[in-house]
């Protein structure tokens, strides 16, 4: 029979809250998968763009109007940042899967550095553009 008897000790290193607390390394992981996933719908916008542009007038108009709003002003802006986010994130994951970078001061290094580097790219390619 299982030892009923745990303890106070939490049930699994995945219960946020009290228990565990989320680390750079893994917070980083959620945001290049959530990233990812953002960029797949600024690809489907511009594309949208696109389509309206060859359909006709009406159409652009329309399409356009959305992506040169203010809500689109901020879903590019945000998008410009998770493109740079990604990119950094995967230059990250190329330099680890040559074996180094491992060490515990090394991750967070990184980590801070995607999240930092992301930021000013971000800027300044919103001020060069």
């Amino acid at each position: 029979m299982a030892d009923v008897n745990r303890g106070n000790r939490p049930l699994s290193p995945f219960m946020i809250g009290p228990y565990y607390r989320p680390q750079l390394n893994s917070v980083t992981s959620i945001l290049t998968r959530v990233t990812g996933n953002a960029l797949v719908v600024a690809g489907l916008l511009v594309t949208w763009w696109f389509l309206a542009a060859a359909a006709g007038p009406e159409a652009f108009a329309l399409a356009d109007g959305v992506l040169t709003s203010w809500f689109g002003d901020i879903v590019m802006f945000l998008s410009l940042w998770a493109l740079w986010y990604h990119t950094l994130a995967g230059l990250r994951h190329l330099y680890w899967d040559t074996g180094r970078g491992f060490s515990l001061g090394m991750v967070n290094k990184l980590g801070w550095g995607i999240v930092g580097g992301s930021i000013v790219l971000t800027i300044l390619t919103a001020l060069i553009v």
